[in-house]
């Protein structure tokens, strides 16, 4: 699939490590490096704007290695980008962990994963089949 993209920044662009990777590391943007101390966010830039395909989104996940490393992993996990959206691709990066961290200009801050989504049509009913689990919700299919 070609997905139309445009770089303001000065790193490569995004790109799979290895033939079985599912996302792409996205980098920061930055003209200099940002600290971010404990629980405090921000929105990171990337210098990149995508054109996606109609049925086609890009989910923005934080990095295994970053999250348990450094206790950094992106707020609003998965962050959808849908294909209408023309703007900058900026990651909201959380610090989780008890020290500050430091982003500098090029720093791996989160996956982008490109994936095709469905659109839904509700169709109401009064009543929905049944099945052994019911109502049960929040673990209830847990070992008891």
């Amino acid at each position: 699939m070609n997905i139309k993209i445009i770089n303001k920044s000065n790193h490569d662009l995004p790109h799979y490590e290895t033939i079985a990777s599912a996302g792409m590391d996205l980098r920061a943007s930055l003209s200099e490096p940002r600290t971010l101390k404990p629980l405090e966010r921000s929105i990171v830039g990337t210098g990149l704007f995508i054109e996606l395909p109609v049925g086609i989104e890009a989910q923005v996940r934080p990095r295994s290695g970053l999250a348990a490393k450094k206790g950094i992993t992106v707020l609003n996990a998965p962050g959808t980008i849908d294909a209408d959206y023309r703007g900058e691709i900026g990651v909201i990066l959380v610090n989780l962990s008890s020290e500050d961290f430091v982003i500098n200009n090029g720093e791996r801050i989160a996956q982008l994963i490109i994936a095709k989504h469905e659109r839904a049509e509700w169709k109401e009913v009064d009543e929905l089949s049944e099945t052994d689990r019911g109502e049960g919700g929040f673990g209830s299919t847990g070992v008891k």
